[in-house]
């Protein structure tokens, strides 16, 4: 699905006017299909960066996809390239020639970070330095001096400081992914100064939605919900119950990353619900929303429980909700219940494969 070097970028609208151009890393992940959608309503052309793999990983853009050969339709544009390769950022950097950059790629796993502790710093930290350093090259060369650049944060910079959490709040993170992010947060904060980059931090609280991953506990308590619920599962395995969270809909604060960009000055936002709720309110609404006990089949696994746990994380959005104008749309139980929908409907049809002999149910207990 990438595509070669573009002829062109920028390209005018129905009026003639040049549109905006947009560069996001992580265009595959959740955040990244919700902003380019957001993007493209906006106007914009969008450039997204995927990482090669063996296996198709473009499902969550697909269905905005268009092939680059159909030149007026293809306002989203996939290239080849990867934070762990400098020239590749820069070459496309170049090439494209952003108005704006999101930097959302990231290894996100909280718990995986401890598993792979020297791969999520050379993406998280260190490849967000390298695009950094590819934006104010470019500006350096060229005279583009307008680019302006959003960091992805992240709550669990916060880590064992108690809540609520605002912009002020001292971080103390607990894992190799949240110490990651805070490097990136401060390269950020270093050529923000050094180079006047208007380069804007955003420090999202948990963000979810039925794109969200199957290995976060949110993603993977809904999954569980929608195939006990049809009878492909009986069993969920979780960790730590008592964790508390700050979760919100991932296409409402896609807008606040947006927003951020659209200032007179450069800055750093925490964006939150400003509401804090436990994985076991998740596991009661979830699984009561189809009439279910989840008491009766979640088990305790304590291959789950984090080397340093985050008990309580809820953010004091009431900056970015001042200056930006912004505040989420979307309740709690209106985003469990919004991920429990598609989950079932995802195992009906799962369950259609394993009627007819395609797919194998007793993957899990």
């Amino acid at each position: 699905m990438a595509t070669n070097r573009s002829e062109s970028t920028g390209d005018s609208d129905s009026n003639g006017d040049r549109r905006k151009v947009a560069l996001i890393t992580g265009i595959t992940g959740q955040d990244g299909s919700y902003l380019t959608e957001f993007l493209l309503n906006k106007g914009y052309e969008v450039h997204g960066l995927i990482r090669r793999s063996s296996n198709f990983n473009t499902q969550r853009v697909n269905h905005i996809y268009i092939d680059p050969h159909n030149v007026h339709k293809a306002r989203m544009k996939l290239h080849y390239a990867d934070l762990t390769d400098a020239s590749s950022l820069r070459r496309w950097i170049d090439t494209i020639q952003p108005d704006e950059v999101y930097n959302l790629a990231a290894q996100s796993h909280v718990a995986v970070s401890f598993e792979i502790p020297d791969y999520t710093a050379d993406v998280v930290a260190t490849g967000a330095l390298r695009l950094l350093e590819a934006v104010r090259s470019h500006i350096s060369a060229t005279g583009r001096s307008h680019i302006r650049y959003y960091q992805a944060g992240s709550s669990e910079m916060f880590g064992s400081t108690p809540p609520p959490q605002a912009e002020t709040t001292p971080f103390h993170p607990r894992s190799p992914y949240a110490v990651s992010k805070c490097a990136a947060h401060y390269y950020t904060v270093n050529y923000r100064e050094a180079y006047g980059i208007f380069a804007c931090n955003g420090i999202l609280f948990n963000h979810e939605s039925p794109r969200r991953g199957e290995n976060f506990v949110t993603r993977k308590i809904t999954r569980a919900v929608g195939r006990i619920k049809i009878g492909l599962q009986s069993k969920l395995f979780l960790g730590n119950l008592q964790a508390s969270r700050d979760w919100g809909f991932a296409g409402d604060y896609v807008e606040a990353m947006w927003m951020m960009l659209q200032q007179d000055k450069p800055d750093d936002y925490v964006v939150a619900t400003e509401e804090s709720h436990t994985v076991e309110e998740f596991l009661e609404v979830a699984f009561g929303y189809v009439g279910l006990n989840w008491s009766d089949h979640v088990v305790i696994d304590k291959r789950y429980f984090r080397p340093a746990e985050v008990d309580n994380l809820k953010g004091d959005s009431s900056k970015a909700r001042k200056v930006l104008g912004w505040k989420p749309k979307v309740g709690f139980k209106e985003l469990v219940k919004m991920m429990v929908d598609e989950d079932v409907e995802l195992a009906k049809r799962e369950k259609v494969l394993v009627d007819a002999g395609y797919m194998d149910a007793q993957q899990q207990p």
